[in-house]
């Protein structure tokens, strides 16, 4: 079985192609993060676990969903991490692998794919010209077939991580700032004679935490739900939405967007 979540979809390219030669069945955890969940796996069974790095941490979704995650019959199964990031994942996989630790979890493999750069909102983070999207989605499809053989033949490997030059500071330090006061949508709003009320926002947000009606602009929750994985912003189709300031004559990415 793999539980996992995607924004901009980077994630959700690796899971389809993982499942596609595993067989194993998939899970958006946002459909079963917010309650205890009881998982029962056959003996031998697979348990993977696959998202994008948000400020060199796992997804607080994640997070949530492992600390309310009983799974019975683990002793036979084989466990692996799959991560995306745009460019270093830091210690996240450490901080996966205690949170699985406290949950009787082990973790025996583990993966980090660099993919095209989605989060803009930092006034020096932007995406990625539209060849080096295609170099890394070219490096990660290599990367990801090893991977897989990998995990279908049940090794152990948690060597070929990206995790950066300095892995302690951004994700203990700098992740620590991230995700207290970066991972929020109150700096979210709508130039409004740009945008069309066409709703993609809120179709395509993952965590079902923008509020729309027909013939009406969005609005963001600001209840804590948001990921800010900018999802809607990147899928808006006049640049309507931006991030306070912060967004302003960049580029938008999600997968699939600037194929040749």
């Amino acid at each position: 079985m793999i539980f996992y979540f995607s924004g901009t979809g980077n994630t959700k390219w690796a899971v389809e192609k993982l499942a596609e030669k595993t067989g194993d069945e998939v899970v958006f955890l946002p459909d079963v993060a917010n309650k205890p969940y009881h998982l029962k796996l056959k003996p031998g069974e697979r348990l993977g676990l696959c998202f994008p790095v948000h400020g060199w941490r796992p997804p607080t979704l994640v997070r949530k969903f492992i600390e309310q995650l009983t799974v019975e019959n683990i002793e036979d199964c084989y466990v692996y991490s799959l991560v995306t990031a745009g460019d270093n994942i830091g210690e996240t996989i450490d901080i996966l692998r205690n949170d699985l630790k406290e949950r009787n979890i082990p973790l025996h493999s583990s993966c980090s794919l660099i993919m095209p750069e989605s989060y803009v909102g930092l006034p020096f983070m932007d995406v990625d010209t539209k060849e080096k999207e295609q170099l890394k989605i070219s490096n990660a499809d290599k990367k990801l077939e090893k991977f897989i053989n990998i995990v279908l033949q049940r090794a152990t490997s948690n060597e070929d991580l990206d995790i950066g030059n300095w892995p302690r500071i951004n994700s203990r330090i700098i992740g620590g700032f991230f995700h207290k006061y970066l991972i929020s949508d109150k700096p979210f709003h709508v130039t409004e004679d740009k945008c069309l009320h066409c709703g993609k926002c809120a179709k395509v947000c993952s965590v079902d935490n923008i509020i729309w009606h027909e013939g009406e602009s969005p609005s963001w929750k600001q209840d804590g739900t948001c990921m800010a994985c900018f999802n809607c912003y990147h899928h808006c189709p006049t640049h309507a939405i931006e991030y306070g300031s912060r967004t302003k004559h960049k580029g938008q990415y999600y997968f699939g967007k600037n194929k040749a």
